[in-house]
């Protein structure tokens, strides 16, 4: 077997294993409602062995990440597939660092999904080992892109910790203006991640099914003696084209549901032979987030975060806002390290400039300033409880845009990590 194929069997021996540990902190949870003798007793030993689970998924990863490595010749955070990956390996580092001071099961219900979810969405991107582009080739970048997905991994927890407080503190059985402002706002959180679920699940199936369109757009480029050109450049489509780009004709195209062309065309405005596939995949992503969340409300028969918060009763509040906050208290500085000081040293020895204003590096300083006020606010004015918790949820659907939303809706100098 060769390195790349025992890479890849191990990334998805992790990613089997993650979900079964996931499912067994989900029995650890809901199995002490049928112990007859004691049920946190019941809880402690199935949440053990859900937490060895997830430790064997970790092993599995970290052979994935080392075998990558050593067949491609380089860190494997070079493209998106890659960084997602190590993404998803840091926030189970986190996780297993923080469930080892609380050990608290319900942790793990909450944060493993989010690293499943990133693995699935990275299996759409091209897999394949490629040589690093001149920019790449720096021993910054290892520096740069460990640290930046370090912190951001304990986002991701504190994330988990903060959204569970909210269902845990939310009270759904008030009338009151405040109650239901709280009680809207987790709705909305929780839509927002069936987006998420339902964007990366239907990517997932459409690429494993093979599905693909792709078309032509007509492009005038100026060479370096200055001399303009006609070419063709090519968009292709994972996602059936509701959109296609502007001034585009269709090279070949497989019928869905009986639509055998685009719907509609993306407006002239919108610049870019990518613009189209982009704005195609925010609608795709919206439609089936509404029919997801539709479906899940119908079989729940009330609102996500009602039919959730009875898994977290007798959790204490205060607990679960310490590992919201203790977490993001240690990425913070990790993540100040990577994506701000490391990256613009980097920046410099590619690109010749320490900051440019690239969306990314935009958004890298917008998150920064978030979690910023939000220690500010935690330590100076005693933030802590619900403000806290909003604070930490907000913050993180902050680091998925810069992550996802970037690359969908904005091209830069980092499109080179696959939009």
């Amino acid at each position: 077997m060769s390195f790349e194929s025992f890479s890849s069997a191990s990334l998805l021996a992790a990613f089997i294993v993650y979900n079964l540990a996931f499912l067994v902190f989900v029995l650890s949870i809901l199995g002490k409602r049928w112990s007859r003798r004691d049920p946190s007793a019941h809880t402690r030993r199935w949440g053990w062995f859900a937490f060895l689970l997830a430790a064997a998924g970790f092993v599995c990863h970290l052979l994935f990440f080392f075998t990558r490595w050593y067949g491609s010749g380089h860190i494997p955070t070079s493209n998106m597939y890659e960084f997602m990956t190590f993404l998803a390996m840091m926030i189970m580092f986190a996780f297993i660092i923080v469930y080892l001071i609380y050990r608290i099961p319900v942790i793990g219900v909450f944060a493993l999904p989010v690293a499943v979810i990133i693995i699935a969405y990275a299996s759409v991107f091209p897999s394949e080992a490629q040589p690093l582009i001149p920019a790449l080739q720096s021993y910054w970048l290892k520096i740069h892109v460990t640290t930046a997905a370090a912190g951001e991994a304990f986002f991701a927890v504190g994330f988990a910790g903060g959204l569970m407080h909210l269902l845990r503190t939310v009270e759904y059985k008030s009338d009151s203006r405040k109650a239901k402002r709280e009680q809207q706002g987790v709705e909305f959180t929780l839509f927002v991640i069936v987006m998420i679920i339902a964007f990366v699940a239907s990517t997932f199936l459409f690429h494993a099914s093979g599905y693909e369109a792709r078309f032509s757009t007509q492009i005038t480029q100026t060479d370096k003696a200055g001399n303009e050109q006609t070419v063709d450049q090519t968009t292709d489509y994972v996602l059936p084209p509701i959109v296609k780009p502007h001034g585009s004709t269709i090279v070949s195209m497989k019928p869905f549901l009986g639509i055998d062309k685009p719907l509609f065309e993306a407006p002239a405005w919108m610049n870019g032979v990518n613009a189209g596939r982009k704005l195609n995949t925010v609608i795709w992503s919206v439609i089936l987030g509404l029919v997801l969340y539709a479906v899940l409300r119908l079989v729940a028969r009330r609102r996500l975060g009602e039919a959730i918060q009875p898994i977290l009763n007798g959790m204490d509040p205060e607990d679960l806002d310490e590992i919201s906050y203790r977490a993001i208290a240690i990425g913070y500085p990790v993540f100040t390290l990577g994506a701000l000081i490391f990256a613009m040293i980097w920046a410099s020895e590619a690109w010749g400039r320490f900051w440019g204003w690239d969306p990314k590096e935009v958004w890298a300083l917008i998150t920064w300033l978030f979690y910023a006020a939000y220690l500010h606010l935690r330590l100076s004015r005693g933030w802590q409880g619900k403000p806290s918790s909003w604070m930490s949820v907000i913050g993180f659907l902050v680091v998925m845009f810069t992550l996802i939303g970037v690359n969908l809706v904005i091209a830069g100098l980092h499109s080179y990590a696959g939009v």
